[in-house]
């Protein structure tokens, strides 16, 4: 059954390896109240994308924290906060999922 995310923020982060990803959205979802709503494998490398989702202060408070737990652990490829995404972007979101 599919999660209902309308209306929340979503935190985005890509690491270089999957293990640091594990780590840091353990971190990020026992900091603030979050969901985590996919990790998804990078094709090319070893690396995943983690998308998290919750008010814009949770989704915030949690990248901080997500982003200093991987720091020793691998690099930080890009990472992002959309605080309102538009019904397209929703859409954009939800095409990579199980890809």
């Amino acid at each position: 059954m599919a999660e209902n995310y309308n209306g929340m923020a979503v935190g985005v982060f890509e690491l270089d390896n999957l293990v640091a990803c594990f780590v840091a959205l353990d971190a990020a979802s026992k900091a603030a109240n979050v969901k985590i709503q996919s990790v998804e494998r990078n094709r090319l490398k070893s690396g995943a994308c983690v998308k998290m989702r919750g008010s814009i202060a949770d989704v915030n408070a949690a990248m901080e924290v997500a982003l200093e737990t991987a720091k020793p652990l691998g690099k930080v490829v890009s990472h992002t906060v959309i605080a309102s995404p538009t019904a397209d972007t929703e859409v954009a979101l939800k095409m990579t999922i199980n890809k």
